[in-house]
């Protein structure tokens, strides 16, 4: 396995980071997951823009991001596989120890790893943790991710691959890497941006090839719909069967289904939507 860090490809075993890089340290970085199917990215330009958005939103250095290109395609090339999961992360670079940054040139790595595809459906559960719609890193796809490792863990404990999270008015918002929507009355909805969900990628292609509306929801909702997928970049979309102890029989449902058909035939003709 071979990775770009800093400046150049490296094999896995000689790639190194500094311990006071401050993406270590305090979780001070941006990154974007990026789905590969036989050595080719799927919306990168989309994600590089919401790399560059991220980053402005933290504080951090604009990417370069014709050097994150270059760098995405050297590790593609280098690591042939028939489905990947490529992580670019973008640092605060070398900083004091604490919360103050440095002055240092910010970090860039770039990884891939195998990745498999997804079940039709899952199962996901509920978590009494909220997100918060007014803080600092909403919207911002940051690597201060310990809230999401916490609300994962307990899900796989009930046995679930997802955790759903209310914001702090109780209105229904996003997964710990995923986008939700649900149906209602045959109708396709899924949350607004403000109510502090990350802006998926894989969430407006979605909803742009389905026509589904951004509707504040409630949290509850989730005790009604008739349908209920998710959306990610490894995911595409993917059916709920259970929502905690609420079975949805017959998942994926008829809208489902088709969105998860309308997906795949979208983005299987345009590779950079």
């Amino acid at each position: 396995m071979r990775m770009w860090v800093n400046g150049g490809l490296r094999d896995a075993d000689e790639a190194r980071v500094s311990v006071l890089d401050h993406g270590l340290t305090v979780g001070d970085g941006v990154f974007e997951t990026v789905k590969v199917v036989g050595g080719r990215t799927f919306a990168l330009t989309r994600h590089l823009d919401r790399l560059g958005r991220s980053a402005r939103g933290l504080g951090l250095p604009e990417p370069d991001l014709d050097e994150v290109r270059r760098a995405c395609a050297a590790v593609v090339d280098a690591n042939p596989m028939p489905l990947g999961r490529l992580r670019i992360t973008c640092t605060g670079g070398l900083s004091p120890l604490g919360s103050d940054r440095g002055d240092a040139v910010p970090g860039l790595v770039v990884a891939l790893g195998q990745a498999t595809r997804r079940p039709d459906s899952t199962a996901v559960i509920t978590v009494p943790w909220t997100r918060n719609e007014r803080g600092a890193l909403a919207g911002l796809k940051t690597t201060s991710y310990a809230e999401n490792v916490v609300a994962l863990a307990r899900a796989r404990e009930h046995g679930a691959s997802e955790a759903l999270f209310a914001n702090t008015v109780g209105r229904l918002c996003e997964g710990t890497g995923s986008n939700v929507f649900v149906v209602l009355d045959g109708r396709l909805h899924t949350p607004p941006v403000a109510s502090g969900c990350l802006a998926g990628i894989t969430r407006a292609l979605a909803a742009e090839w389905t026509g589904a509306q951004e509707t504040d929801l409630p949290f509850d909702v989730l005790d009604r719909a008739e349908e209920i997928f998710l959306t990610s970049t490894l995911r595409d979309v993917q059916a709920v069967h259970r929502v905690d102890d609420r079975e949805l029989p017959g998942a994926p449902g008829p809208v489902t289904a088709k969105a998860m058909r309308i997906f795949e035939e979208r983005s299987g003709d345009d590779l950079d939507p």
